[in-house]
């Protein structure tokens, strides 16, 4: 296993384990199963004793997550996590063998299971479009997940069962599994694309106080002076028409754009169901 705490990230409820390789034992069938894996699903073995009393996997991870929170994933390492909990470094790699199993719990703690979206029976657009929504709300109580690498597919518990929720949703279109899928992570990467732009507008305003509408209405201005009418005809009437002048709310622009995405895949099922 790496001891370095630098291993490669995991991903997030759209595509979700460490790879592999990180200190990847083999199972039954040849799988391989790495330790944070093993730990999320409660296979992996845990020390019953510890450099340091008290100290467990669970408070790690909390530890860990409470850092990302409040300063960032970029502010988390083995390093600064031991010294939140008033231990040493080394005491937190007899529960975790590396950075990038780290990401992975944290991820799967921070997720949480998905709530009940929706009854037995509804229509697959209003229960995907209920799941997007719940998913956008696990992304904005914890920006700090955007900012982790995708690795790879859903593969500890909570992820799994977001996955689970998303093709219970799509029950019934006549899709069969690989479109499920692709539909599945169509969706997610749009949520998580949405969340990531709006976090990052958001820096930015934060960073120019002012308030969204006179931050937007100073971009407008200044592209006016620097973009030829000319040279840009199209933007010259966009910004004369406006749209540009006022804010819309994060929702407004989220929900247009889900339904684009949304739209698309009815036409997938419309033209399967033919």
């Amino acid at each position: 296993m790496t001891t370095d705490g630098e291993g490669r990230a995991g991903g997030d409820v759209g595509g979700g384990g460490a790879a592999a390789g990180d200190g990847a034992v083999t199972g039954d069938g040849g799988t391989f199963l790495p330790p944070s894996i093993e730990a999320a699903w409660g296979l992996r073995e845990r020390p019953s004793k510890g450099p340091k009393p008290g100290l467990t996997l669970d408070r790690i991870v909390d530890a860990a997550v409470a850092l990302a929170s409040t300063e960032g994933l970029g502010a988390v390492s083995m390093g600064r996590v031991a010294k939140e909990l008033g231990a040493s470094t080394m005491s937190l790699y007899r529960y975790v063998s590396a950075k990038s199993e780290l990401y992975v719990l944290m991820l799967e703690a921070a997720t949480g299971a998905p709530p009940e979206l929706f009854p037995a029976g509804t229509a697959w657009r209003e229960a995907l479009e209920a799941w997007a929504w719940a998913l956008r709300e696990v992304y904005h109580r914890n920006l700090w997940m955007l900012r982790v690498p995708v690795s790879g597919p859903p593969a500890t518990p909570n992820l799994v069962a977001w996955w689970e929720k998303a093709l219970v949703a799509l029950e019934g279109t006549g899709l069969d599994p690989g479109s499920k899928i692709s539909v599945t992570l169509l969706v997610s990467g749009y949520v998580r694309n949405d969340a990531l732009v709006m976090a990052d507008l958001a820096s930015v305003i934060a960073s120019a106080e002012g308030d969204p509408g006179e931050v937007l209405a100073r971009y407008g201005r200044t592209l006016r002076r620097l973009a030829d009418p000319e040279r840009y005809p199209e933007v010259a009437r966009m910004l004369d028409s406006g749209v540009m002048d006022v804010a819309d709310e994060p929702e407004v622009e989220f929900r247009f754009g889900l339904a684009r995405v949304l739209d698309g895949v009815a036409v997938l099922v419309e033209g399967r169901a033919s």
